[in-house]
């Protein structure tokens, strides 16, 4: 009789983890009956699937993009010229005060260096989808459709373009100081990154600013390089670049934690938005004509404290 309420004990915890687990898959089961779940759900396994033989089916022919850094990296140390390299390479047409952060990589034998790369890329984009898809399943799933394309691209060529975008994903993650970095890295490279300044945090900006500055100078001080590498880059023929579509990724975590952002670009909102502004027109119009010197000090005002505000400074 005493060991009966050991048993108890002993079973009891047991079936409330039991419990638990049930309720638990009730409910996901509840939530993939839903017909427009299960309608993403089929679209992004077949998007998924056809995405992924098409990468098995190009085989060793894939990476092309990938191996134009990885020879950058080894002819650079070799003292070569990694903008004319010889051999079966594309030319590297990035920064030159960038082809330091590509050497340790391009130490690695080809296959693990690819290996490598796409891997990491593969990982980084799944961690984002996970992220997205959490917060808003139907719209992350939409628009993964809408991009599969561009991301099968990227993954086939091992183009710097979506590990850049993932870059711009994990910025708004990260700190001021290793947020505006990460822009800085990803708007040197390609310059389309440039956009998603905006879109930082705060203190991120300015700190975009500081290290863009630091860009700046570095690109000062190899400028004969620079040249090369602009002469280059203008003269590399290229097809229509849709592959630069997976930068919209890049925009996801702010899209997707300011859902009401966007709402300008409904025409029902227009009008409203009009009005708001016809108003404020006339109301700076009223001041300025009772005051015109101390309109602009206002005004001037107005401007700095939207400025330090927009660069995280405060009051």
């Amino acid at each position: 009789m005493a060991s009966l309420p050991a048993a108890a004990r002993v079973d009891g915890p047991t079936r409330r983890r039991a419990g638990v687990f049930r309720r638990a898959l009730r409910r996901e089961i509840n939530r993939i009956r839903d017909p427009r779940r299960l309608l993403m759900m089929v679209i992004l396994g077949v998007v998924g699937g056809v995405v992924l033989a098409g990468l098995l089916a190009r085989g060793e022919a894939a990476g092309a993009d990938t191996r134009a850094y990885w020879a950058a990296g080894r002819l650079w140390i070799s003292g070569g010229d990694p903008y004319h390299p010889s051999g079966p390479f594309m030319p590297y047409v990035y920064s030159p005060w960038m082809l330091p952060l590509f050497v340790p990589w391009s130490l690695m034998p080809w296959d693990v260096a690819w290996f490598v790369w796409r891997g990491a890329t593969i990982i980084g984009l799944l961690w984002s989808v996970h992220w997205a898809y959490k917060r808003r399943p139907m719209t992350t799933a939409i628009l993964l459709v809408l991009l599969a394309f561009p991301l099968a691209a990227n993954l086939d060529t091992g183009n710097i373009n979506l590990p850049l975008a993932l870059l711009l994903f994990g910025a708004q993650f990260s700190g001021p100081m290793l947020s505006g970095l990460l822009w800085m890295i990803a708007t040197t490279a390609k310059w389309v990154p440039a956009v998603f300044w905006p879109f930082m945090s705060p203190r991120g900006r300015l700190w975009g600013v500081i290290w863009f500055s630091l860009a700046v100078i570095l690109t000062a001080l190899t400028l004969p390089q620079t040249l090369i590498q602009l002469q280059v880059l203008f003269s590399f023929q290229r097809p229509l670049r849709v592959d630069y579509l997976v930068f919209i990724w890049a925009i996801v975590p702010w899209a997707w934690r300011h859902p009401e952002a966007f709402r300008w670009l409904m025409p029902s909102t227009w009008p409203g938005a009009a009005q708001a502004g016809a108003a404020a027109a006339r109301v700076w119009h009223v001041h300025w004509q009772r005051s015109p010197e101390r309109t602009a000090e206002t005004l001037r005002r107005v401007m700095r404290a939207r400025l330090r505000t927009f660069f995280g400074l405060g009051a």
